[in-house]
């Protein structure tokens, strides 16, 4: 039986992903019938009070994909939020400079461009990279520096953040955020149950 602390995937009616939230509050939703459907893999049978009348017992099943009614809609020019937690998710904790994995206290945000060359602070200007590289990297542009960037970074679409801001994310949740990724995302040769570092 997975964890309670294991996250609920909540999408739209339409099923675009908008959120992770807990099985107390996906209770909730399915107790205000706030839920349109459920797909993925039943995890829960949450048990409540006793029917006066039938005397049955009263249960909701949460199953780890939930849609709740109406249709979200994003705006072309929506860019996540940047933050040092979803970037080391996007680059697998790995220092695209010197190619190792490291644990997130090891690891440290790089502009490419450095800011004080012009660079900005967005997706596309940001990778992922040990403290040691960094520094040796310093002010500088990776030619200057005579290191080799070992990806192009990019901005993730929301459904890729929102696979970025899990944490366990199970194999039939990570299939159906995989649905919704771009054909070229690096993320789609990522497996289910990746148990992310916690910020």
């Amino acid at each position: 039986m997975p964890s309670l602390s294991q996250q609920i995937l909540r999408t739209d009616a339409s099923g675009m992903p908008l959120e992770w939230i807990t099985f107390r509050q996906a209770a909730r939703l399915h107790f205000l019938d706030m839920i349109a459907y459920v797909c993925g893999e039943p995890l829960f049978t949450l048990h409540g009070g006793i029917n006066a009348i039938s005397q049955r017992q009263s249960t909701i099943e949460i199953n780890s994909i939930v849609a709740t009614h109406g249709n979200h809609q994003l705006r072309d020019s929506y860019t996540p939020p940047l933050s040092n937690r979803t970037l080391f998710q996007r680059d697998n904790h790995l220092c695209l400079y010197c190619g190792q994995h490291f644990p997130h206290s090891a690891l440290s945000r790089d502009h490419v461009t450095p800011i004080s060359q012009g660079g900005l602070n967005h997706w596309a200007n940001v990778v992922t990279a040990c403290t040691r590289c960094n520094n040796h990297k310093a002010g500088s542009t990776p030619e200057q520096a005579g290191m080799e960037l070992l990806a192009i970074p990019y901005a993730p679409t929301h459904a890729e953040y929102i696979y970025l801001q899990g944490r366990n994310v199970l194999a039939d949740q990570m299939e159906f955020l995989r649905a919704h990724f771009p054909r070229t995302s690096p993320l789609r040769a990522r497996q289910g149950r990746h148990d992310h570092t916690a910020p």
